[in-house]
């Protein structure tokens, strides 16, 4: 029986399609807003508002493209990432270049583990870091494996969903405290200014909103999801063409409307960091990170606020790790059938592998955690390699719209321009820090 169907026409029938943009926002209320965010806020004050909007905002033009490519040429990213120009050395410059942030991205989720640890310290936990790191690692490593993410997911969700609204409802709240949000602070936040320091702002660019591993997970989410699989392959027919315009429209209202759900998310946290710890003069650093993190809902809450944070902070850390776990799995095995390191000849074989997988990371995660043992380091560590992907992806997503997308599939000269200025905007703030760490040399 075919898969080939038709997209919904209604508002209606694709808000019940949207799955791969919602699962990524799943994913968005994680180290990246959770610590990374917070601390910028906590380091800067308010005036780089504008920077985390933007890095919110611009990105959702190449996610689309990637997302473009891989509905019509029903390819993983790996695959498409090895087909860009360039030499090779097994795989393309461009899949080795991903797999160091791959590796870089270790470091980040090896940060989560640290953090929840630090969590779990802060309900009341006697278990040591090393017992609580082999507890999360190996649950996430089991239900994967055994085939709960279904439900793990649906569960996280509506978790952070609510986490979310409260955060939000945590910054309105700091108007009955000494620590409300002026309209001052707004404009401070939108004068468009840059600090000295800009490691952590250019660590929270790279995975603030849709990060760069999230741009990569995208388009296997899309596959499993079933997009290309509705669409079909290119037969170049008119009812193809129309086929992949309708799902192209299901794949944008998806990565809208997850940019809004990401966007609100990320802003909130920034304006509490800038608002409360900045306020206070207090740090996020490794040994007190979540108790001070704790500080943005107890300000305004009490006992009260410190035990959602206790509950909304776990969640949103495991749930990332487990999601980022699903997601890595899948891309290491693409990583190593492409190298021809494995056979992939089945579908059983691919799913034996991300098996496989979802076991061996989750154990790395561990390792690096209690080799290392400093969250904040180890989730910026990630961070920052994300963000250093991001000229090279955007690259990618131009290389593919103009040498291998169907012309009838091209977009219009709007999204075009929109999509050099995200690209354009993202290189501008990689040779920003790359400068900045040379001069640092110097």
């Amino acid at each position: 029986m075919s898969d080939i169907q038709d997209a919904p026409k209604d508002a209606k029938g694709i808000l019940k399609q949207l799955g791969p943009g919602l699962i990524v926002s799943a994913n968005i209320v994680g180290s990246g807003e959770l610590i990374v965010t917070t601390k910028l806020g906590a380091d800067v004050g308010f005036i780089l508002l504008w920077f985390i909007i933007l890095g919110c905002l611009i990105k959702v033009f190449m996610q689309v493209e990637l997302g473009r490519y891989t509905l019509s040429k029903g390819k993983t990213t790996l695959e498409a990432l090895n087909s860009v120009p360039g030499p090779k050395a097994g795989v393309s410059w461009l899949v080795w270049l991903w797999f160091l942030m791959f590796v870089a991205t270790f470091f980040q989720l090896s940060g989560m583990v640290g953090g929840i640890a630090q969590v779990a310290s802060l309900a009341g936990s006697s278990f040591s870091d090393t017992n609580l790191a082999i507890l999360i690692t190996g649950s996430c490593a089991v239900i994967l494996f055994i085939g709960r993410y279904f439900f793990v997911e649906k569960f996280a969700t509506s978790m952070i969903a609510f986490f979310t609204v409260f955060t939000i409802f945590a910054v309105l709240s700091l108007y009955w405290t000494d620590y409300g949000i002026t309209t001052q602070n707004i404009q401070e936040g939108m004068s468009f200014r840059l600090p000295d320091q800009f490691v952590i702002a250019f660590a929270a660019f790279g995975v603030i909103g849709v990060g760069a591993a999230e741009l990569i997970y995208y388009p296997y989410w899309c596959l499993e999801k079933g997009y290309a699989r509705h669409v079909g392959p290119d037969d170049g027919s008119p009812a193809w063409i129309e086929r992949a315009r309708g799902w192209m429209r299901v794949l944008k209202w998806d990565a809208f409307v997850s940019m809004v759900i990401y966007t609100g998310a990320t802003v909130a946290f920034y304006l509490l960091g800038a608002a409360i710890l900045n306020g206070k003069n207090i740090g996020v650093t490794n040994d007190n990170l979540m108790i001070n993190l704790s500080e943005l809902y107890s300000t305004s809450f009490g006992v009260v606020g410190l035990w959602i944070f206790i509950i909304g902070a776990f969640t949103v850390l495991y749930s990332t790790i487990f999601i980022s776990t699903a997601s890595n799995s899948r891309l290491a095995t693409d990583f190593f059938h492409l190298l021809k390191l494995v056979e992939i000849d089945s579908e059983a074989d691919r799913i034996r592998w991300t098996k496989v997988a979802c076991v061996a990371l989750p154990a790395l995660y561990c390792i690096f955690y209690l080799s290392v043992g400093k969250p904040v380091t180890l989730v910026t560590i990630g961070a920052v390699a994300q963000a250093l992907m991001l000229p090279f992806l955007s690259f990618a997503a131009l290389y593919f719209l103009y040498y291998k997308t169907h012309e009838a599939l091209r977009p219009s000269i709007t999204w075009v321009v929109f999509l050099w200025t995200s690209a354009a905007l993202m290189t501008t703030v990689g040779v920003f820090q790359l400068v900045k760490e040379i001069e640092k040399l110097g």
